[in-house]
C-alpha cells in the first residue's frame, strides 16, 4: 500500500534534485525501499558538497556531515533542503516529518527523540538534534522497533549494544528489530574486542588470534558478573537458546543452558562460559582446531587411507555419488572404494552435487532430475534402502534466493525421492538454508557448511536443530606416502551413514539425454510421418461424429518442442522405470498434437464444476485413470505414497494433471507400466519386441478399434523416435 508521505518524499528527490548528476530519479510509488533511501544518501551527499556521489552512507560522508553538522535542530538547520531529507527519512522510516517543508518543527524534534529512544542511544545523544551516525541510521532499512516475529529480549540486548558503544569510532547504530541478524553478530564481536580492551581502529569485527586470546583469559562459571556476562548471555540469546534471559550474572540457569548447548554443538560439557563454548556461538566454524568424527573428500580413498583415516579417529566419511558432466574432476565414489571404507569400520554418507553454485540452477524441475539422478547413482552403488543423500548448495544464497529457487528445488527433490525410493533427504549448505529447507519439510537432516564463515547465510543464523554433520575446516592430512585433503566434519550422531551396501546395480543407460544437435532433423521426420498419416504441420481436424469436426490447436512443431524440452524428465522417468523413452513421448506428443477446443470445453466444464472428470494436460489423462495408474504403481512397491481414493482424490489429481506438466508426464509413465498389467503382459522393459510396444501405446487410448487404429499410428511415430535415440545410446 502506498504512503502517502513516503510518495512526497519521492517527488521531493524527483523535483528537487532534478537533472543533478548522480541521483537518479526514483520511482513515485509512496513504498518505502532501498532504492528511496539511496537516493537521499545521494541527496545528503550533495547538500554537504561530496562530487562522488554513491549509495553508501561511508566514512566520507560520516567524516564530512561531522566536521560541517554535527548537531542539526531548529537553531542549526544549515538548509531547508537538509531539513527536508531528514524528513523524509522520518516518513521512510514509519516516523512523523512534520511535513516536507523544511522545517525543523515541534514535530520533527519529536520524532527525532523518539527515533533516539527506540535505537537505545537517547541517553547518549540527549535531546532533539539530529546527529551524523543516527542521520547514517536514519537513511537504512533497519527498523529499530521489534517486528512481527522478533524477540523483545533480542530488541533491548540490540538497544544496549547501541547506548553502550555507539561512543566508539567504528561502532554504528545496529537495527533494534528484535532478530539476530549479520550485523547485528558482527556489532556483537566489535563489543567483546571492546571490552577485551581492543583500541579504535584495532577492533575490526574479525574472530582473530586477539579476540581469542582475550576470551580465553575471560572464562565465566557460575557465580562470574558483569560485562563478561552480559555478552555471554546476548550470544546465548541470539542462538536462541531456550530459557536464556539476558543478564549480568551467571547464575545455575544459565549454567544449565549452557550445558545444553554444549552438547547440541558436540563440544566439552562444563557448563562454562570457556572459549570453545564463545567460539560456538559467536562464529559458524566455533573452534576450527577440533578434531571431528566425520570428514568429507572428493579423492578416492584408498585402503592404506582408509586405515590412517579409522587411527585418526575419524568414522564416518561423506563421497559423492557422480561426476559433473563436461569436467575433468574425478569425484566420485570408485569401483570397489565402499567396501574398503567399509571394511576398514569407516561408515559412509552419499554426497548429490552437479552444479549449485548460482541461483539459476536450482528450479522444481531441476530438483525431479536431481533426485531422479541421485537415484540411479545411489543404486549403482548399492546404498541400501533409508540412506540420506546430501542434496548440495553451493553458494551463498541470499533469502530471497531460498524462496524463489532453493525452496522450489528441494520440494522437487523430496517429492521425487520419497515417491521413487526409500532413501531420504539432506540438505548441505549454509545454517539458514539449512534451516529453511527442513522447516519446511524437505530434509531431515543437516550438514552445515560452516567453515564459510562469512557467508550471509551463516552470520546471524543459529545451528539448525537437525543438524547432522558440522564442515569446519579443510585439512591434508599424511597418511603413509599418500596425502588427502579433506573437510573436517564434527558429527552430531543425527545420520551414522552407512556400514555395508547392496551389490551395486549397473547403470543400465536405456535412454540418454536428447542431442539437441539433432532436433531439426529429428523434426522434419516426425513432421513427414504425421503428414503421411494425415495429420499436416498445421490444421487437420478429429471428428467425433458426424456433424461436429475441430481443428487441432498446436502444430507438430509446438507438440515437438514441448516435448524435448521436456527430454530431461522423460530421460529421468525412463532410467528409473527401465523403459525406453520413445514409449512415454509418443502418446504425450500425439495428445499436445491433436488437442483441440473440445479438449479445452471439456476442461472448462470439469472447472466450473459441470463435469466430475476429462482426459487433460499434456498427456490427455483422466483422474480416474491416473488414480489407477499410481495406486497400481504403489501396490507393487514401483513407487512409494498413500493410496488415492477413487472419490475423495478425483479432484485434486485431476488439478495435478491440468496444472502441473510434470505430474502430466509422471503420470503417462506410470500408466504405461498399468497399461502392460491391464494387457496381461509382464512389465515392459527395454527388449520389448514391437508388437507388444503398439499394443501398449494403443492400450494408452482405451480398447476397442480406435485404440488399434491409435496405436498403429504411434508405432510409426515411435519407430520415428527410436530412429535417432538408438544411435545415441550406441545401438
Amino acid at each position: 500500500m502506498a504512503d502517502e508521505m513516503v510518495l512526497a518524499a519521492q517527488r521531493f528527490i524527483n523535483e528537487t534534485y532534478a537533472g543533478v548528476s548522480g541521483i537518479p530519479q526514483v520511482t513515485e510509488n509512496g513504498q518505502t525501499g532501498w532504492p528511496t533511501m539511496y537516493a537521499l544518501t545521494r541527496c545528503l551527499q550533495y547538500e554537504l558538497g561530496i562530487t562522488a556521489l554513491s549509495d553508501t552512507f561511508g566514512p566520507t560522508t560520516l567524516s564530512t556531515l561531522t566536521s560541517r553538522w554535527p548537531s542539526i535542530n531548529a537553531a542549526t538547520a544549515p538548509s531547508a533542503n537538509v531539513v527536508r531529507i531528514i524528513q523524509s527519512g522520518l516518513y521512510c522510516k514509519g516516523y512523523d516529518g512534520g511535513g516536507i517543508d523544511g522545517v525543523y518543527s515541534d514535530r520533527v524534534s519529536a520524532s527525532v527523540e523518539q527515533l533516539k529512544a527506540n535505537a537505545g542511544v537517547d541517553s547518549v545523544y540527549a535531546g532533539d538534534a539530529m546527529v551524523p551516525k543516527l542521520f547514517k541510521a536514519l537513511l537504512n532499512m533497519d527498523a529499530y522497533v521489534t517486528i512481527s516475529g522478533g524477540s523483545d529480549t533480542v530488541r533491548s540486548i540490540q538497544q544496549w549494544m547501541n547506548s553502550r558503544y555507539i561512543g566508539r569510532s567504528d561502532f554504528f547504530v545496529i537495527p533494534c528489530d528484535g532478530y539476530f541478524s549479520r550485523d547485528v553478530q558482527k556489532a556483537l564481536m566489535f563489543a567483546i574486542q571492546y571490552t577485551i580492551g581492543l583500541a579504535d581502529g584495532v577492533a575490526n569485527g574479525v574472530f582473530g588470534p586477539a579476540t581469542q586470546a582475550g576470551i580465553k583469559a575471560n572464562t565465566l562459571s557460575v557465580g562470574s558478573t558483569g560485562t563478561w556476562v552480559q555478552l555471554f548471555s546476548a550470544a546465548m540469546v541470539f542462538n536462541q537458546r531456550s530459557g536464556v534471559s539476558f543478564t549480568s550474572t551467571f547464575d545455575d540457569s544459565l549454567a544449565s543452558a549452557v550445558r545444553v548447548f554444549q552438547d547440541f554443538v558436540k563440544i566439552s560439557v562444563t557448563g562454562k562460559g570457556d572459549f570453545q563454548t564463545w567460539a560456538s556461538l559467536l562464529v559458524s566454524t566455533g573452534d576450527p582446531s577440533r578434531q571431528g568424527t566425520a570428514l568429507d573428500c572428493v579423492t578416492s580413498i584408498t585402503a592404506n587411507m582408509a586405515a590412517g583415516l579409522k587411527s585418526l579417529g575419524y568414522d564416518t566419511v561423506g563421497r559423492y555419488l557422480c561426476n559433473v558432466a563436461g569436467t575433468d574432476l574425478n569425484k566420485m565414489i570408485q569401483p570397489g572404494e565402499l567396501d574398503i571404507v567399509m571394511g576398514a569400520g569407516i561408515r559412509v554418507f552419499p554426497i548429490y552435487q552437479t552444479y549449485g553454485g548460482q541461483a539459476s540452477y536450482f528450479t522444481y524441475n531441476q530438483g525431479k532430475y536431481d533426485a531422479l539422478s541421485a537415484i540411479e547413482w545411489a543404486r549403482y552403488h548399492g546404498f541400501k534402502d533409508g540412506t540420506r543423500i546430501y542434496f548440495a548448495v553451493d553458494y551463498d544464497a541470499l533469502d530471497y534466493e531460498v524462496t524463489d529457487n532453493i525452496l522450489p528445488h528441494f520440494h522437487g527433490v523430496h517429492d521425487t525421492l520419497t515417491e521413487n525410493s526409500n532413501y531420504t533427504v539432506g540438505v548441505y549448505g549454509p545454517r539458514n538454508i539449512c534451516s529453511r529447507v527442513s522447516a519446511a519439510g524437505y530434509a531431515g537432516t543437516s550438514f552445515v557448511s560452516d567453515m564459510s564463515t562469512g557467508f550471509s547465510g551463516n552470520l546471524g543464523y543459529p545451528m539448525p536443530e537437525n543438524w547432522a554433520f558440522d564442515q569446519i575446516a579443510t585439512t591434508t592430512v599424511g597418511l603413509g606416502t599418500e596425502w588427502l585433503e579433506l573437510d573436517n566434519d564434527i558429527a552430531s550422531g543425527r545420520d551414522t551413514g552407512q556400514s555395508s551396501r547392496n551389490p551395486g546395480t549397473a547403470v543400465d543407460y536405456p535412454d540418454v539425454a536428447f542431442d539437441t544437435d539433432q532436433r531439426d532433423a529429428m523434426l522434419a521426420d516426425v513432421q513427414e510421418y504425421l503428414t503421411s498419416i494425415g495429420v499436416p504441420e498445421s490444421g487437420g481436424s478429429s471428428i467425433f461424429d458426424d456433424d461436429e469436426a475441430t481443428e487441432f490447436a498446436n502444430t507438430t512443431t509446438e507438440a515437438f518442442d514441448v516435448v524435448v524440452q521436456a527430454d530431461w524428465l522423460f530421460t529421468a522417468l525412463a532410467r528409473t522405470l527401465g523403459l525406453r523413452k520413445a514409449l512415454i513421448q509418443a502418446p504425450v506428443l500425439w495428445e499436445i498434437r491433436k488437442y483441440n477446443a473440445l479438449d479445452l470445453a471439456a476442461d472448462a466444464a470439469v472447472e466450473a464444476g459441470l463435469k466430475d472428470d476429462s482426459t487433460t494436460g499434456l498427456g490427455q489423462i483422466y483422474a480416474w485413470v491416473a488414480i489407477d495408474a499410481r495406486n497400481y504403481c504403489m501396490q507393487q512397491g514401483i513407487i512409494n505414497g498413500t493410496q488415492l481414493d477413487p472419490d475423495d482424490d478425483l479432484q485434486s489429481v485431476w488439478q495435478s494433471l491440468h496444472d502441473d506438466p510434470v505430474y502430466n508426464i509422471t503420470t503417462a509413465a506410470y500408466l504405461t507400466l498399468y497399461n502392460a498389467y491391464q494387457l496381461g503382459d509382464a512389465r515392459p522393459t527395454t527388449d520389448i519386441g514391437e508388437a507388444e510396444t503398439q499394443a501398449l501405446l494403443a492400450r494408452y487410448n482405451g480398447t476397442g478399434d480406435a485404440a488399434q487404429a491409435y496405436g498403429q499410428s504411434l508405432i510409426g511415430l515411435y519407430r520415428t523416435l527410436e530412429k535417432y535415440y538408438a544411435p545415441q545410446r550406441g545401438q
